[in-house]
């Protein structure tokens, strides 16, 4: 089965970025995020909306 959310250790792993530049695009809201609990879990489609803003705003 595929993931539908990611920790945010393993979101910063797939996209090979620091946590800490992680947290700066979701505290930029640049990448959306769901939290349950204490949990912050990153939307594996949130993922690919972040890469398709960057690759935009790069252009």
């Amino acid at each position: 089965m595929n993931d539908l959310v990611l920790t945010v250790d393993e979101a910063a792993q797939r996209l090979r970025i620091s946590r800490w530049t992680l947290y700066t695009l979701i505290h930029s809201n640049q990448l959306r995020t769901i939290k349950i609990g204490r949990r912050r879990l990153v939307p594996v489609d949130a993922l690919t909306d972040c890469i398709k803003n960057l690759v935009e705003v790069a252009r």
